[in-house]
């Protein structure tokens, strides 16, 4: 098997976080690159920090991109490649949704529903950018309606209770939890089996006594998901149910 050629990334991100100690870096199942820092850390020392891993981050580039095109023909919605989804396939809610396009004199897109699972996209439908970020919209409002419900009655099932949710679009977290047991779902949940959210929602449930990732951490989610173990496995490459339109572009701040 050839060799990843190792040269510098291209580009990466740079993100100051109050909770870091020390820099590392993280590679998205989309291989960009990001650079986690302490606040106030010497950016200066960045290029000497990349080149030193930069055998790593090829590598670690390559197995992704391996990784997704293994997987592109059987579980993401649109294939790979093509610019307008057709279909929206929400695993948690086991719904199909049929998308139909028409062009109109309007320079904007909307979304409504026609038929029962049909989405139809009216306006400036031959701008990509403009029906991505509307169908997004109605995943966000989709996610309100039927994941915070859901993260209600999880809550109530395992005797965990919280602030407030709230939906959004983060580029690399399933959902988060703030010291105040407010929790954000990300809307991409919706793409996942039931399984996996309801996990994803045990998890944040449980950050709601330990905003942290201890030991009383974990006993904590083994107590309310025996599974944990294997279902948190299993999350780990979760991000082959989602579409790459869905990941490519405009995303919320972690």
């Amino acid at each position: 098997m050839a060799t990843a050629k190792t040269s510098k990334p291209k580009s990466y991100r740079v993100r100051e976080s109050a909770r870091a100690k020390h820099v590392s870096i993280k590679i998205s199942h989309l291989g960009e690159v990001e650079v986690v820092v302490p606040v106030g850390f010497d950016q200066r020392q960045l290029p000497d920090i990349i080149r030193k891993r930069q055998d790593w981050i090829a590598k670690t580039i390559q197995r992704i991109v391996a990784e997704r095109q293994s997987v592109s023909s059987g579980l993401l919605e649109p294939p790979l490649g093509q610019i307008l989804p057709d279909s929206l396939g929400l695993r948690a809610l086991a719904e199909q949704w049929r998308i139909h396009y028409e062009p109109t004199a309007s320079p904007h897109v909307i979304v409504t529903k026609s038929v029962p699972h049909a989405l139809v996209l009216r306006g400036a439908v031959d701008q990509p950018q403009l029906c991505h970020r509307a169908l997004k919209q109605w995943l966000k409002r989709k996610a309100e309606v039927h994941l915070i419900p859901w993260l209600r009655q999880t809550s109530q099932d395992v005797v965990l209770p919280f602030n407030r949710a709230a939906v959004r679009g983060q580029k690399t977290l399933w959902a988060s939890c703030s010291i105040k047991a407010n929790i954000s779902l990300n809307y991409k949940l919706l793409f996942l089996p039931p399984h996996l959210v309801r996990y994803v929602f045990i998890h944040e449930l449980c950050h709601t006594v330990h905003l942290n990732h201890s030991r009383k951490f974990w006993a904590l989610v083994a107590e309310k998901e025996a599974d944990y173990k294997q279902i948190d496995s299993e999350l780990n490459k979760a991000w082959i149910y989602i579409p790459e339109w869905v990941e490519r572009g405009d995303s919320d701040d972690e």
